[in-house]
């Protein structure tokens, strides 16, 4: 069984009230369809009825008990209006653009709703970019009180695998943090350990990766990596954590016990922290292609309320898989 129907279940112990507003995609409409059916968690479509519901019928797509709110017909909507002209007019934002934002972007308009009780998390990215995305999340909610930086990881499931927690991995970060200094790799370490605790119910060992193992290699780029292992140990000296350690000393017993045979992290890593985005990205994509994993995700960790962002490739499993970590993100929140 596939893990992430352990998640479903958690999440359906406690129904949270989630935010779709790509309701112009086929694939968000079937993964609000699948949500309902599965009973893990409430949906929100944003959009207008006709239009959606129009859609939904051409694709053969059961929408019944999906609520559907119209930002034109909204009864709320000068409150989220004004809400929003509050939050945003230091930053030199008038009335008639905030207006605008909240009534004609769902993004915004989705945002406001969490902001204000309504809903408790969002899901978008299928349509949009994590730009798009991401920017009104940190307008409006803004990063949550002990997190000094927002991130993202991916919960990689890869079958029939036996490293890491029966093939469970966080990888991080995978979509925001284009170089990160020593400093916000700490960061991204702290995030993603709790989250894989959160997640997954079991320790999170996280490895700091690099193409050096303990100084086989010397380079800027080593060096960032073995100072963030040196301070996230003098930060968070509760965590589990090594490095640099590369990718095979990382996850493999074997190579671990030739490269770094004193490290506690070495051989068993779950929690695998990337040097930059590229390295992230582009390890996310491999391992999901060519080891035929489940990559959900990228989800950010870091913002007061839970808002999430997907690959542009996924499909309405892989949405409705993020929907149900969401949910679970809101238990925590």
């Amino acid at each position: 069984m596939e893990y992430i129907n352990q998640i479903k279940k958690l999440a359906s112990q406690d129904k949270k009230n989630i935010v779709l507003p790509e309701s112009d995609d086929i694939r968000t409409l079937k993964a609000a369809q699948i949500t309902i059916e599965e009973g893990f968690a409430n949906i929100i479509l944003i959009g207008n009825e006709n239009k959606i519901n129009k859609l939904a019928s051409t694709n053969d797509i059961e929408l019944k008990g999906v609520k559907i709110i119209d930002p034109l017909s909204y009864s709320e909507i000068d409150k989220l209006i004004n809400d929003f002209f509050e939050l945003r007019k230091a930053k030199g934002m008038t009335l008639e653009e905030a207006k605008n934002l909240v009534t004609n972007n769902y993004l915004y308009f989705g945002n406001m709703l969490v902001k204000s009780g309504k809903a408790d998390g969002l899901v978008a990215g299928a349509v949009n970019s994590s730009a798009d995305v991401l920017r009104p999340a940190l307008q409006i909610l803004k990063t949550a009180k002990n997190n000094k930086i927002v991130s993202s990881f991916f919960l990689m499931e890869v079958p029939n695998c036996e490293y890491g927690y029966n093939g469970l991995f966080i990888y991080s970060d995978c979509g925001m943090i284009q170089n990160p200094t020593s400093e916000e790799l700490v960061e991204i370490a702290k995030s993603s350990a709790d989250t894989f605790k959160k997640l997954v119910g079991q320790p999170p060992v996280i490895a700091m990766l690099s193409h050096s193992t303990f100084g086989s290699s010397k380079h800027s780029d080593v060096e960032k990596v073995a100072k963030a292992v040196k301070l996230a140990k003098e930060t968070y000296p509760e965590l589990n954590i090594d490095g640099e350690l590369q990718f095979d000393a990382a996850v493999v017993k074997e190579v671990a016990l030739r490269k770094a045979p004193n490290s506690s992290v070495a051989g068993k890593a779950n929690v695998l922290i990337f040097p930059d985005l590229d390295a992230g990205n582009i390890a996310y994509k491999i391992t999901e292609r060519l080891a035929k994993a489940k990559a959900y995700g990228p989800i950010t960790q870091g913002i007061a309320k839970p808002v999430n962002d997907l690959s542009r490739g996924c499909n309405a499993e892989d949405i409705a898989g993020v929907i149900a970590i969401t949910c679970v993100q809101c238990k925590e929140k």
